[in-house]
């Protein structure tokens, strides 16, 4: 992509009137950014900026209006060593604010190249996370680091390139609960993308049933919310709502903005009960998990990897691919690695092999089979500065066509409690 000379920006602001009307902390002005993706850097003409508060105070959600890049070479074009691989170029699709018959289009969320400078010293650190706010995710982003300007984020692709372009310093972003399983997407994009593993959080999972104020549950005719929350609450719904249909929804917070926003008097959300503080909503039942040992991990990633220390618990994070035509021998010399060494495995995750998905098998006589191509994700408990994880990789080397060290941080050992009304 030839670089452009110039870079063309708009700006428009907009009465939130109607928007006040249904939620105390509705967006106060609107800033439409045009932008292509330059080479050289660029500042704001006349010192316009959007302040870091406005993000916060006004649910804005970065949109994802960004281009998703896929390398058109393969992996080995990619990855010649450990860790080792190239970008590749961003092209940023932005499309203008447009007005329709006179009249301002809705509000939309604020645009990937609405950019701005790094925190000065002294000032909190700004997290990306996928959601509204009210979101667990924004519980967990505040949990890692407390006192942070919490950026919301409309899809995990997003939140990444939020760091990478320098918009957010952190990302938080949820990669397993213990009910619903992995989050494969999270995975997906790690392998995408550069960002490092920093650290990890867990927070329990706290729903509550939720709707405008002076609704009654028998008056409730639909509940919306993740499809993991509707399943995650489905016995207690059988009881306080026996009658009413669930709807999925994109998130948990959203469903609760959703129903404000519109003023739905016969719609109930499954969210949190930060997410009814924010939203004027009323908590009709709490706590309404079926299972209370329900907790979420979260990820904390960053640009730039941390030091491997040995005076506290760490956990490492690899992803690896197995040499061609070895088959399933390799994961057991690779577990072997790391068993030889003492060192406990909590976490195996296969994912398709997006550059190769498929291997052949046979030489043709009895005719060939087919088997799927996998990436191999690994956590397991040791540093990086510890010798034997050292040695566990290098031997684990010698069995892979691709190995990289997502990341080497500290474990969450933070007690926390399934019997907290906190939003988490």
């Amino acid at each position: 992509m030839q670089a452009a000379t110039s870079c063309d920006l708009k700006f428009r602001s907009t009465n939130p009137t109607a928007r006040n009307k249904c939620f105390s902390h509705a967006i106060p002005k609107r800033v439409a950014v045009t932008c292509g993706y330059r080479s050289e850097s660029f500042s704001f003409p006349n010192g316009v900026s959007v302040s870091r508060s406005d993000w916060q105070s006004s649910c804005a959600i970065l949109s994802s209006k960004v281009a998703s890049v896929e390398n058109p070479g393969g992996l080995a074009d990619k990855i010649a060593a450990v860790n080792g691989h190239t970008n590749g170029s961003v092209n940023l699709g932005i499309v203008a604010v447009e007005s329709t018959n006179g009249k301002l289009a809705p509000v939309q969320p604020l645009t990937i190249t609405d950019l701005s400078p790094a925190p000065l010293h002294g000032s909190s650190l700004r997290v990306a996370y996928q959601g509204v706010p009210g979101a667990y995710s924004e519980a967990a982003a505040g949990k890692a680091y407390p006192n942070c300007d919490a950026i919301p984020c409309d899809q995990f692709d997003v939140a990444f390139q939020a760091v990478e372009l320098w918009i957010a310093d952190r990302a938080v972003l949820p990669v397993e609960n213990s009910l619903g399983g992995s989050i494969h997407r999270n995975y997906d994009l790690l392998l995408r993308h550069r960002l490092h593993i920093v650290g990890e959080v867990q927070i329990p999972v706290h729903h509550c049933l939720l709707a405008l104020p002076g609704v009654r549950t028998d008056c409730v005719s639909r509940v919306i919310s993740h499809p993991q929350a509707l399943a995650q609450t489905e016995h207690s719904l059988d009881v306080l709502t026996p009658h009413a249909a669930r709807e999925a929804f994109h998130d948990t917070a959203a469903a609760a903005e959703y129903i404000a926003a519109n003023d739905l008097h016969d719609t109930a959300a499954v969210a949190s009960a930060r997410a009814a503080e924010l939203y004027n909503l009323q908590v009709l039942a709490d706590g309404i998990q079926d299972d209370p040992g329900n907790v979420t991990r979260f990820l904390m990633l960053a640009r730039e990897p941390i030091i491997p220390r040995t005076d506290r618990p760490f956990k490492t994070s690899i992803v690896f691919a197995a040499q061609e035509h070895k088959g399933t021998s390799v994961l057991f010399k690779v577990l072997s690695a790391f068993a030889f060494r003492d060192i406990s495995l909590t976490k195996i995750e296969s994912r398709p092999h997006h550059n190769r998905p498929l291997r052949v098998v046979g030489d043709g006589s009895f005719g060939t089979s087919k088997n799927f191509e996998y990436m191999f994700y690994v956590d397991f408990e040791a540093s990086m500065a510890e010798a034997r994880a050292q040695n566990a990789l290098a031997e684990v080397q010698e069995y892979t066509s691709f190995l990289r060290v997502l990341g080497s941080y500290p474990m969450d050992m933070t007690p926390w409690s399934m019997t907290s009304t906190e939003d988490a």
